[in-house]
């Protein structure tokens, strides 16, 4: 069947001006000209901290209006390539084109669905801990399993990672693991895949063969910054120290450097290990600790706006995504009821489908509930 590529570039026209009434490149323009001056000041690195933030809100800035403007560079180039095909009767160029609507497609809705990503802390990085659930050694495999796949959704995408905590199960897989995803909007992202994942395979760890059900969960908290003003008295946190450990118990180094911080009034438990000095531990500890609280602060208060407008139904469900291995392939997100035969696919990144439609489910969530 013919593609109409007439009425596919009005849609992605169409799209475009949606985009563009959302992030108001007037607006931007403005916002990039004063960070600019900002930037040119001669005592700008007087304050490090303060030059950090400036540059980094001038590189995002400067990044979104690229986006944006680079896209509508794109269609109009895809428009004189269908031209040049259909005048010229040239299959070839046609087929060109094709290709690159099919790529641009892809491309303008991921843009749509960042435009999407409008809450609070949706701009920030990630910090995303992965626990091994019910099933035993299968569990502790599937948490090891769930981690290289949002390691290599982030390294597909070219997004900088750092894994700060990993504690390993005896005989195989993690019991816990702990990573920042350091990019802008990888909390607005990865937010969606917070919850119960559930694996469902033929165990590698039984010697008769059984099918086995396995569970691991995923929290994803903002990274914490200098401005958000958590602060945590000293005599609310217990920190014990202990020696760094890899796979097997076998140790990385011989001082006691991994930090455990417990926030005594509301039980919260951070572990670092990663990093090479036992400062450095604590430093990393307290900020996701730091981003914990603030998150679950922002919760109680969206709770007690829901129970006083008489909504306390659950947004999430027990379990909101199973893989299926056995006895059919299959990944399913309960939520957003997307779904792909291509286990493998998933398991090595490919999750950019359940992500996009988990923001698309969220936003209309929200929506129901203002």
């Amino acid at each position: 069947m013919a593609v109409d590529f007439t009425q596919e570039i009005k849609d992605l026209r169409a799209t475009m001006d949606s985009v563009r009434g959302v992030t108001n490149l007037d607006e931007l323009a403005r916002t990039i000209d004063e960070l600019e001056q900002q930037a040119s000041a001669p005592d700008l690195w007087d304050d490090p901290d303060a030059a950090q933030q400036v540059t980094s809100a001038l590189s995002r800035a400067n990044s979104e209006r690229d986006r944006v403007l680079g896209m509508d560079a794109r269609i109009e180039d895809l428009e004189t390539l269908v031209e040049m095909g259909q005048e010229e009767h040239d299959a070839a160029t046609l087929e060109e084109a094709e290709r690159d609507l099919a790529t641009l497609k892809k491309d303008v809705g991921e843009l749509e669905v960042r435009t999407l990503l409008s809450g609070e802390y949706d701009e920030r990085e990630a910090v995303v801990t992965i626990r091994s659930g019910a099933g035993g050694v299968d569990a502790a495999d599937f948490a090891e399993m769930l981690m290289r796949m949002y390691l290599r959704w982030a390294e597909r995408h070219g997004y900088p990672t750092k894994v700060m905590d990993t504690s390993y199960a005896e005989e195989a897989g993690l019991k816990s693991a702990t990573f920042e995803v350091n990019v802008p909007y990888a909390f607005g992202h990865l937010s969606v895949e917070a919850g119960t994942h559930r694996l469902v395979r033929i165990s590698p760890f039984d010697n008769q063969g059984r099918r086995q059900t396995s569970f691991a969960a995923v929290e994803v908290i903002p990274l914490i910054e200098s401005d958000d003003s958590v602060d945590i008295p000293e005599n609310e946190l217990k920190i014990d120290v202990f020696r760094s450990s890899g796979p097997g118990g076998q140790s990385v180094n011989t001082t006691d450097s991994a930090v455990r911080m417990t926030h005594i009034p509301t039980g919260i438990v951070v572990s670092m290990q990663n990093e090479k000095s036992q400062i450095q531990n604590r430093a990393a500890a307290l900020r996701v600790l730091q981003s914990r609280l603030l998150l679950q602060r922002k919760a109680e208060e969206a709770a007690v706006k829901k129970e006083m407008a008489g909504d306390v139904k659950a947004s999430w469900g027990d379990q909101m995504r199973s893989y299926v291995l056995n006895p059919y392939q299959m990944v399913k997100d309960l939520r957003t009821e997307y779904e792909t035969g291509n286990p493998s696919a998933v398991f090595d990144g490919d999750i950019d489908g359940f992500i996009e439609a988990g923001i698309r489910w969220q936003i209309g969530q929200n929506r129901q509930q203002d």
